[in-house]
């Protein structure tokens, strides 16, 4: 069986776009190998539905959003809060609206400056990070991009530490120790579970915005961390208290194909431009996306599938409890 197929998956929260993405819509996106429409009204509420008009099954993103909602391109039809259908143009005004003509909506939260989509009953609500609440800090979109890459395989690169010296090289990994100390898990807060280690990373100049350093080496502070099924956060904290938090968002669309967001919280001066701040996690990213778009297939998640040492102490863990999770 296909992971994206497991029943299980269907009741978690998951970033299908930024909001920017759906003002006002529609917007097709594809979920755990199912098409969805979102759209926003004109009350600034989300929904989020199948991307299937019930009445001859055309696909309503290719329709459009006025005041009376969105309005599918095939017969006119138009749907409203909640995907109730308010207008059906061939039946004239004053006509019975059959039940089945309403939209099947699914759960949709914005929250980050993402719309996250939950096909099934929520289990819980989307992961908590405290700096968004906090003043201090200032938060950072990035845009939603295209993965040819199992979100499975994403978690287990964002967990995992041991490749930096050998994928980052072009940004922070060039010359860094390649043996990792023993690993720690414990729960990091109410949602992320994970390790807290220490680091020397080098410092190139592109990144002394992120770091508010010129050292060439500084050190962080740093814990990794997952909330199930497929989120991740990596913070950063340097000695002057400077912090630099990034939620990692790995979305299947199906079994090896993902989109990918990250999210970035800040509690600098505001001084440096959204744009410059995140360049270089950019090129972080890319580095990854490189690697693990070479790599085929979904990531095998039975333990003894693949060779793992003490640095993946993390990413087994995980495995572990991804896989109890789909079993379920």
């Amino acid at each position: 069986m296909e992971f994206v197929q497991a029943e299980a998956l269907q009741n978690y929260w998951y970033p299908v776009a930024e909001i920017e993405d759906v003002r006002p819509g529609p917007l097709a996106v594809t979920l755990l190998g199912s098409q969805y429409v979102v759209w926003q009204s004109d009350d600034g509420r989300v929904t989020a539905a199948p991307d299937r008009c019930p009445h001859r099954e055309a696909p309503l993103s290719i329709g459009y959003v006025d005041d009376s909602g969105l309005v599918c391109a095939y017969h006119g039809w138009a749907f409203g809060t909640e995907g109730r259908c308010v207008d059906v143009p061939s039946s004239g005004e004053g006509a019975a609206i059959p039940p089945a003509a309403h939209l099947p909506c699914v759960n949709v939260e914005e929250k980050y400056g993402l719309v996250w989509l939950c096909p099934g009953e929520p289990v819980g609500s989307v992961p908590a990070v405290a700096q968004d609440s906090d003043p201090a800090f200032r938060r950072i979109n990035t845009g939603v991009d295209v993965w040819k890459v199992a979100a499975t395989r994403m978690v287990d690169n964002f967990l995992d530490i041991s490749h930096f010296p050998w994928v980052h090289t072009g940004t922070f990994g060039d010359g860094l120790a390649t043996e990792v100390p023993l690993i720690n898990l414990e729960q990091l807060d109410d949602d992320f579970f994970g390790y807290a280690y220490e680091v020397d990373v080098n410092n190139p100049d592109e990144a002394n915005i992120i770091s508010g350093s010129e050292e060439a080496l500084v050190h962080r502070w740093m814990s990794t961390g997952y909330a199930l099924p497929l989120i991740t956060r990596s913070t950063i904290r340097y000695d002057d208290g400077l912090e630099h938090i990034l939620l990692l968002c790995s979305t299947p669309i199906d079994n090896v194909t993902s989109y990918f967001t990250f999210v970035v919280w800040r509690n600098d001066d505001h001084s440096v431009d959204a744009e410059e701040t995140i360049a270089f996690d950019r090129a972080i990213g890319a580095e990854d996306k490189v690697m693990l778009e070479r790599v085929p297939g979904s990531l095998a998640l039975g333990q003894t599938d693949m060779a793992s040492v003490q640095s993946d102490k993390p990413s087994v863990e995980w495995r572990r409890r991804f896989l109890a999770l789909v079993e379920s």
